[in-house]
């Protein structure tokens, strides 16, 4: 088992996995997009040249503010999607993802934190998030979902040294 970032030929592996396990598909462009803006966020777990899972990240845009409330935007990276074929779970594939890109985050483009949204209903992702890597909930998204299923916001603050 390989985990290495994602490159352009990966793509249509990542665009794949993605169609077999979630409902929340994405165009050609949109993986494209992610790839040639934030080359250094998005990784693959690959076992003998496929992808069987996948992390897609970016950094967020700031925030515009009016008025002279104007804050202080950090930069902080957000988990676009995440998905490793049925068959490759339980290996640990998922939180290698998300350490090799959340340290991509905080060391290339000095992000103070990652967020990420889950279905309510998505105990083993939660599980990985809250339990594993440390992430917490921030809010509660009504209706986030096109099927309408409710995401919890969750987030991650990085040790900033």
């Amino acid at each position: 088992m390989n985990i290495r970032q994602a490159r352009l030929e990966d793509l249509p592996g990542m665009q794949a996995c993605n169609l077999h396990n979630l409902p929340e598909n994405y165009t050609m462009k949109y993986y494209l997009y992610h790839a040639l803006t934030w080359p250094s966020l998005s990784y693959v777990a690959e076992e003998h040249g496929r992808v069987v899972g996948y992390i897609l990240a970016k950094m967020e845009e700031p925030e515009e503010h009016d008025g002279p409330e104007k804050s202080e935007q950090v930069p902080h990276g957000h988990v676009t999607s995440i998905s490793v074929l049925r068959s490759y779970r339980r290996l640990g594939l998922a939180k290698k993802l998300m350490l090799q890109s959340q340290e991509a985050m905080s060391t290339i483009y000095r992000a103070a934190y990652v967020s990420l949204h889950v279905r309510k209903s998505n105990r083993a992702a939660l599980s990985l998030y809250r339990d594993t890597l440390g992430f917490t909930v921030k809010s509660i998204e009504e209706k986030y979902y096109a099927d309408g299923e409710d995401a919890y916001a969750m987030q991650l603050t990085f040790n900033q040294s």
